[in-house]
């Protein structure tokens, strides 16, 4: 259990996702930007094709575009499409307070769409292969949940709070949006100090960040955070690194075609967020306007 029982929703936040054309798309979740940024800029979604395989698991949806079986927190400690509701949740609740305070930004909520085998998004059409990500176009995080099994492929374990570190490095990318900077990332200029590396560590550190405060205060969504739960969040982080995925795939680690990171620079860059609670922590950038 991480979510304190008996809170009802405050509002339908997840959408669910039509069946649209499907692409066969992904890659771990270390290339689930570069998905959406290759659709985006006009890409050809065959090209994407077979990077990674994924057996596409029943989730509940309605006609009405809601998650009607997610009602409260109980649910979300039960069920994986619920959990992904409660902490976007949770993560517009810190992020309201956290932004204008420490970036002195207004925080505006993203979407969040929750589908089953494939979707239409402003970034092309995805797929349960391709992963969670976030678009730019229409500012929405998108997410099958059958994808959370892939992390046993990379070393991970399919944990509640690795689950929720998921959704929040995808918000980490909204938050990019909302300070203009997400366009910075260069996936055709990578390395181990590229601005593709940087954008996706800091991406991790904001979600440390909203974990430093999730469990704080007598309105927060979560139970208090396990030395376990982060553990969890951390074998998820380094199990996405780039120099995991490419042994795992059967290569050569090499540092020059990295564009998220090393396993040990995703782990340092949550825990940066997650000890210190401070934006500042993330900057990677090196823009020097946090407070």
């Amino acid at each position: 259990m991480t979510f304190r029982g008996g809170i009802e929703k405050p509002e339908n936040l997840a959408r669910t996702g039509g069946n649209g054309g499907k692409i066969a798309a992904g890659g771990g979740i270390g290339t689930l930007l570069l998905v959406g940024l290759f659709l985006l800029m006009g890409g050809d979604p065959a090209q994407l094709g077979g990077l990674v395989g994924g057996e596409q698991q029943p989730q509940s949806q309605n006609s009405s575009g809601t998650l009607e079986h997610c009602q409260t927190s109980d649910d979300a400690n039960k069920y994986a499409d619920c959990r992904v509701e409660f902490t976007a949740l949770s993560l517009n609740q810190v992020w309201s307070t956290q932004l204008p305070d420490q970036a002195n930004l207004n925080y505006t909520k993203p979407g969040l769409t929750v589908f089953n085998s494939s979707t239409s998004t402003g970034c092309g059409t995805a797929s349960s292969a391709t992963g969670p990500f976030y678009c730019p176009v229409d500012h929405t995080a998108y997410f099958d949940v059958s994808f959370f099994d892939q992390l046993q492929k990379y070393g991970g374990e399919n944990t509640p709070f690795a689950q929720e570190y998921i959704v929040a490095h995808e918000f980490g990318h909204h938050i990019q949006s909302i300070e203009g900077t997400l366009g910075l990332s260069d996936y055709n200029d990578p390395g181990p100090n590229s601005n593709a590396v940087k954008i996706e560590l800091q991406a991790d550190c904001y979600a440390g960040v909203w974990g430093h405060f999730a469990d704080k205060g007598e309105d927060a969504f979560l139970e208090p955070i396990t030395e376990q739960q982060v553990q969890n969040a951390i074998d998820a982080a380094r199990a996405v690194g780039d120099d995991n995925i490419q042994s795992k795939a059967g290569r050569n680690v090499n540092p020059e075609s990295f564009t998220h990171g090393s396993s040990q620079q995703r782990q340092e860059a949550f825990l940066s967020g997650y000890r210190s609670g401070k934006m500042a922590s993330c900057d990677y950038l090196q823009r020097g306007v946090y407070s």
